[in-house]
């Protein structure tokens, strides 16, 4: 079982909310996580004190790898000069050595990109051909059955509601070549709101049997989320079993002053099905269900070890 703690857009500056971010601390330890992914835009206006405030709240966590992206607010936006020679200097004196990698934690192989795009597509973002081959190299050859989970800040699909996001420039160029790789999960945020979904309901590709798991993190400690989501924090919890892939949505409730679920998402693993079980087959899923497969190799990495190669 690897479990992943997913928050993003944490937003540190005047949008961060102090007793928020106390309240995700406080509830980390008990989730037991494997890793934590904070999927960007960590600041609000990409200012030092912004970065060594975010870095010093994610020291806080359990102590487990941390996989961490930047997002289009983590470059500088009114320091023009700045931002077009030099944009993620102030992001990498606080987290180096934190874009492009592959991370191989608990058997699993998880790619982070850097899709901020600072001279072209500061928004939206940006995922380019060289990162698609980088995710290639790091998925090719693995074992049947190994997790396979790419993280950006950007987002490839729009949430499905009323606000009609943009997408990424080329997204479904890139969600095809995921698609060929075998990409499980992609993780991601940008849209201060929650997605859980799959691609197909995007891109309704041609002889495509299931689509990639596609998991939006709201903002999880600013109060800047939109939608459904607004003024509202959140963050996902992640488990993937041999069986079955669990996404837990996490909300903080004011009154109460604490994150508790919404909403608890399932999927089969890659050649799974689902077939009608007994009732509490399957423990804490929101579906009575249970799955029936042939076993699957597992990775070679040991659970818990880690290992990180970088571009």
């Amino acid at each position: 079982m690897l479990t992943i703690l997913h928050v993003s857009d944490l937003h540190f500056g005047p949008p961060y909310v102090s007793k928020v971010g106390e309240a995700l601390l406080q509830i980390a330890p008990s989730l037991h996580p494997d890793a934590v992914v904070v999927s960007g835009d960590l600041t609000q206006r990409a200012k030092p004190a912004q970065f060594a405030a975010a870095r010093a709240f994610i020291d806080r966590f359990p102590p487990v790898p941390k996989i961490v992206v930047p997002g289009n607010h983590d470059v500088p936006l009114f320091r023009v000069a700045e931002r077009l020679l030099r944009p993620l200097d102030e992001y990498g004196k606080c987290f180096p050595d934190s874009l492009d990698r592959v991370h191989r934690i608990a058997g699993a192989v998880i790619v982070s990109l850097n899709s901020t795009s600072p001279h072209r597509a500061v928004t939206n973002g940006r995922i380019r051909l060289e990162q698609l081959e980088f995710c290639r190299d790091a998925f090719g050859g693995l074992p049947d059955g190994t997790p396979k989970i790419v993280v950006s800040h950007h987002h490839f699909a729009p949430a499905p509601d009323y606000l009609r996001d943009e997408t990424m420039p080329r997204a479904k160029r890139a969600m095809s070549r995921f698609l060929d790789m075998g990409v499980e999960l992609i993780l991601g945020g940008h849209l201060h709101r929650a997605y859980v979904g799959n691609s197909l309901d995007f891109f309704p590709f041609e002889d495509r049997k299931r689509g990639v798991i596609i998991v939006q993190c709201g903002t999880t400690t600013s109060r800047r989320g939109r939608g459904r989501e607004r003024e509202k924090n959140s963050f996902n919890l992640i488990e993937i079993g041999p069986e079955m892939l669990q996404v837990t949505h996490f909300i903080y409730f004011d009154d109460d002053g604490h994150f508790a679920p919404l909403s608890r998402h399932l999927f089969p693993r890659p050649g799974r099905r689902f077939v009608e079980g007994p009732r509490g087959a399957v423990g804490r899923a929101a579906r009575i269900i249970v799955c029936e497969t042939e076993p699957v190799p597992e990775a070679e990495t040991p659970a818990g070890d880690e290992a990180v190669t970088s571009r």
